[in-house]
């Protein structure tokens, strides 16, 4: 669309005053032959502009601005394909002055110094991934158990994993160094929220004093997606060295994205053999002799952190256990299996008929087997109790014969030497 316009008059006045349509008489007559001679003086041709320049021109004093389209705030009204407009530039406000000078009276470098750290700021708080949410939870070590308690709060300000800006989160643990499934702890899941309220929970079995200053918890938030893989949100990281015993220990941690470092490395590293040993496991028995029937009653409690035997990556434990010099049937006991985990529960006891003087010459042979169905079950770890004992092992046997009528608990380490010589799988 253009607009036709004239020329402007060649006057260099600013206000110009429109021809009068009437002339005076006094005109008239004093130049009778103007008339014929302005009729004769063709008109000028008009002059062809865009409509842009004439808003341009009647509103803008300065140099013609080019003026925003739509396309340029929505790139999807562009023909495919397009490159995205360029972003734009933050405005920086001038300091105000005093006193005719920048600054408003502070030195150059006390305000430029100040200035520069809230732009810094400015721009840190513009990143996502800078904040991730927070994360609280309780820590309680019962050592008299050998029990780490770990209550998961709540968390606060999650970021929005899901397209409706909302996130299902849920709360798995781990002990490194050595994370697996048999050292996993998970909470329940909650949907549609950014601010999980769980205060829920979960208790790590068998952890001992020496496990206190080697290992460390880590605890991730996810979030849970149905139809694809669960998206990581952020975690942390608490050294179990710093939770003294019996104290019940709040944090408030902010989540972050960790990624292995050098020094957990070279702790998994150092750690090897004990890594090692670990990952068959560990189980808790009790020992209690009665002297009133003359009997010795093994109980088989629970297991912890076994290792997976079997293709999903758990196992279908079940306890073996054998007094030797073997005598007979009435030596050999078997528990109950538990079906797919790595932490199973039997609270079973199993009595020995067996004097006390008796007793101190016996060995009594601990395994721990992964069930198969039609075919040979497989070997997890074993521990042996007895007089040729060593360690913790030969402890839980004087404490046995030395508190008679008295139930000792002792959580032991699962080792492929445990392997009972005699029995064979089934």
């Amino acid at each position: 669309m253009s607009v036709s316009k004239p020329p402007p008059p060649p006057s260099t006045s600013h206000l110009t005053i429109p021809p009068s349509s009437t002339s005076t008489p006094s005109s008239s007559a004093s130049s009778p032959s103007a008339a014929p001679h302005s009729n004769a003086i063709p008109p000028p041709s008009p002059v062809k502009i865009s409509m842009q320049e004439h808003f341009a021109i009647n509103v803008c004093p300065g140099p013609i601005l080019p003026i925003p389209q739509i396309s340029d705030f929505f790139p999807r009204f562009h023909d495919y394909p397009c490159t995205p407009p360029p972003p734009r530039e933050k405005k920086i406000l001038k300091e105000e002055t005093f006193n005719g000078e920048t600054g408003g009276g502070y030195k150059d470098g006390e305000r430029r110094e100040s200035n520069e750290g809230d732009r810094e700021e400015a721009l840190d708080s513009d990143d996502d991934d800078t904040y991730l949410g927070t994360l609280e939870f309780t820590l309680l070590f019962d050592q008299e158990n050998n029990c780490l308690h770990c209550t998961i709060h709540k968390a606060k300000g999650l970021k929005a994993m899901d397209s409706n800006g909302l996130a299902d989160p849920y709360v798995k643990l781990h002990l490194l160094p050595g994370a697996s499934k048999a050292n996993k702890l998970r909470t329940k899941t909650l949907k549609n929220t950014l601010n999980p309220v769980w205060n829920e929970t979960l208790i790590y079995h068998g952890i001992t004093a020496a496990d206190m200053t080697t290992k460390t918890l880590r605890l991730c938030v996810c979030d849970m997606d149905r139809l694809g893989r669960n998206e990581f949100i952020g975690e942390v990281r608490v050294a179990l060295k710093k939770l003294r015993e019996g104290e019940n220990k709040r944090y408030n941690m902010g989540l972050e994205r960790i990624a292995q470092n050098k020094e957990t490395n070279n702790q998994t590293v150092e750690q090897g053999a004990v890594v090692a040993e670990e990952e068959r496991g560990r189980i808790l028995v009790s020992l209690c002799y009665n002297t009133e029937k003359s009997c010795l009653l093994v109980g088989i409690i629970r297991c912890a952190h076994l290792a997976a035997m079997d293709s999903n990556g758990y196992s279908d434990p079940f306890v073996k256990i054998i007094l030797q010099p073997d005598m007979g049937k009435k030596s050999k006991y078997k528990t109950s299996v538990k079906k797919k985990t790595l932490n199973p529960e039997f609270n079973e006891e199993f009595s020995y008929d067996v004097p006390l003087d008796q007793l101190a010459k016996k060995t009594l042979e601990i395994s721990v087997w992964d069930y198969d169905l039609g075919m040979s079950n497989d070997f997890i770890g074993g521990v042996e109790l007895g007089i040729n004992a060593s360690g913790q092992r030969l402890k839980h046997w004087f404490e046995c014969l030395k508190n008679k009528g008295k139930k000792v608990e002792f959580w032991h380490t699962l080792t492929q030497q445990g392997a009972p010589s005699s029995d064979k799988p089934d």
